[in-house]
């Protein structure tokens, strides 16, 4: 079976532009153009990537937050009719939700309710990502829930709370986090930016600086996963997280958005340079 090409789609990525004040990316404007263009399977594959977002606005409106992120795809006079009944999430998602939301109802027999509601619904969007067609989404949820996972066991561990109470999922590398008293959990030879990290976490005294650095992790981790992708929807996917990081950057710090902005044309520039090879 042959993966799509988008070779119009991708070309025209380097369109898209931030003014002066980051206020020109538009990421609903961005989404339109690719549902309009790549198939419908592979848009499936974009839709669970931003799912993630949706699932982030589900646990703070839970934890009675009103912090909205406005990438999630679920508006936000809709999230709390999902959280009671939902009928926009997944199959998934929704058993979690409703194990949660109606403790005496089926769906509670199938999810361990005594568990934080965010670990049970991240570990089920994780599972599902686990699933996807797309190689890249698998990939890199896998990873993003890895980096998630450090990031959360050392906070835990400075802490002194249980670090099994803090991570998502399972896995020889969950293992590891809950049981290694070694200060990179024994993960030095599996994960090349655990010392990064660890050194982020620990010596960086600026909160923003400390989340510049992290997502410059997620950007290195990323680009690693799509060295070989041009085209494709594996292609997409992987601009998509580098919009993510801009977009989040654009809305908490002028300067590092238009940064990280001119670092996604950089990376579009050398992938041109690399075809006309």
């Amino acid at each position: 079976m042959f993966a799509n090409n988008y070779y119009t789609l991708v070309a025209g990525f380097r369109e898209y532009a931030l003014d002066g004040d980051t206020k020109g990316f538009d990421i609903d404007e961005i989404l339109l153009d690719i549902e309009e263009t790549v198939s419908a399977a592979d848009w499936q594959a974009v839709e669970l990537l931003y799912t993630y977002y949706d699932c982030e606005n589900l646990v703070g409106l839970r934890n009675g937050t009103t912090a909205y992120n406005r990438l999630g795809r679920i508006a936000r006079e809709e999230l709390e009719n999902e959280l009671q009944n939902p009928t926009l999430l997944s199959k998934e998602l929704a058993t979690v939700v409703r194990a949660y939301t109606q403790p005496d109802g089926e769906d509670a027999e199938e999810v361990a309710t005594e568990r934080p509601f965010a670990l049970s619904l991240f570990e089920a969007y994780y599972a599902k990502c686990s699933r996807s067609s797309s190689r890249l989404l698998r990939q890199w949820s896998e990873a993003e829930r890895t980096l998630r996972n450090v990031v959360a066991a050392l906070s835990a561990r400075e802490r002194g709370v249980a670090i099994e109470n803090v991570v998502v999922g399972a896995g020889d590398t969950v293992d590891a986090l809950r049981r290694s008293s070694a200060a990179d959990f024994g993960l030095r030879g599996e994960l090349q930016w655990i010392d990064t990290l660890i050194t982020t976490l620990s010596d960086e005294r600026n909160i923003i600086e400390k989340e510049r650095k992290i997502d410059l992790i997620r950007w290195s981790i990323v680009d690693g996963l799509s060295e070989q992708d041009y085209f494709n929807i594996n292609a997409v996917l992987a601009y998509l997280i580098k919009v993510n990081i801009v977009a989040r950057w654009a809305q908490l710090d002028r300067k590092v958005g238009a940064e990280m902005f001119e670092r996604l044309l950089a990376d579009l520039n050398g992938k041109e340079r690399i075809n006309k090879l």
